[in-house]
């Protein structure tokens, strides 16, 4: 009996299946890196940054408590965006017994393209970081002026742009730790990791990795390295267009999120009126910023 088109799509599905989950893995999710991930069940997901509390009074005896309010500071706003791609095999391909050699490479190369919208769509939030797109509290990503409900400001980046350095990146961990919240309550903020262009790996491993100052010959030890200012270490995103900027990721909570509203599905049907073969990616998610602190960044100088 002749194998059915239906059934000849049943049966290759699960191999599509299979060696798309495969190619997709490979490309890497170097946004793991460097955003929080939860799941979404509406079309768009909004987070409120309140100012919380200012430092509790002492009560004296016999007195009231006294009584805070905590006010909103911003609201963050993620639209999921659908993204999709597809492809098809013709008939006569089919026909011609091509089908197999041809829906492997087409399945991988689909692969490719929904991983490389996915990193792309990530990196834009640190491409963009010291200009262009404005978050919640009406500042660019990385700026020297985030207003603070209470008064003053915060500031996660330098003062003056600097290349990544030893000098440059024992600041950036001093100035961490001097963040305040909202109501001017000191935060502790540290580092978690440095994020970087494939440009500056070699810097970065000579700055994290060895055991005594980069540059010098008087056996002195890496205080960076030593002291685990930076406990995660290093990671390279190979989709940042500045080959000089840099980031550090920091244990601020809801600092950069990714929402994944529909995870990555994949199909396969029959076109009637072509006799085609479709096989098709989607997924829907959406990158933001909760928390400008969530992460520290200089352009380079």
């Amino acid at each position: 009996m002749a194998i059915s088109r239906a059934q000849l799509l049943k049966e290759l599905l699960p191999g599509l299946n299979a060696l798309f989950g495969m190619e997709y893995a490979k490309y890497g999710e170097e946004h793991k890196e460097i955003f929080e991930s939860e799941s979404s069940d509406r079309s768009f997901e909004e987070e409120v940054k309140l100012s919380g509390f200012g430092a509790a009074p002492v009560k004296n005896e016999g007195s009231a408590i006294d009584y805070d309010n905590a006010q909103e500071a911003f609201t963050a706003r993620y639209t999921h965006e659908t993204i999709a791609m597809g492809f098809s095999v013709t008939e006569e391909a089919i026909e011609d017994n091509l089908y197999d050699s041809l829906s492997s490479r087409y399945t991988k190369a689909l692969a490719r393209a929904m991983a490389y919208t996915k990193q792309v769509k990530a990196a834009t939030i640190l491409n963009g970081a010291f200009s262009g797109t404005t978050y919640g509290d009406g500042k660019a990503l990385c700026v020297t002026d985030h207003p603070l409900v209470g008064g003053g400001t915060n500031s996660n980046r330098p003062t003056v742009a600097a290349d990544l350095n030893e000098t440059s990146l024992e600041a950036a961990v001093i100035q961490l730790a001097g963040w305040t919240d909202e109501r001017g309550l000191l935060i502790a903020a540290k580092p978690r990791k440095l994020v970087i262009p494939p440009a500056l790996q070699f810097v970065a491993t000579r700055l994290l990795d060895t055991e005594g100052r980069v540059g010098t010959a008087d056996n002195d030890l890496n205080a960076i390295r030593n002291n685990g200012s930076i406990p995660e270490g290093y990671t390279v995103n190979h989709y940042l267009t500045d080959t000089d900027a840099w980031f550090l990721t920091t244990d601020v909570p809801n600092g950069l999120k990714h929402f994944v509203r529909t995870p990555m599905s994949t199909s396969m049907d029959a076109d009637f009126d072509t006799g085609n073969s479709r096989y098709k990616a989607r997924e829907r998610y959406s990158f933001g910023v909760s928390d400008p602190l969530g992460i520290f960044g200089s352009p380079g100088a």
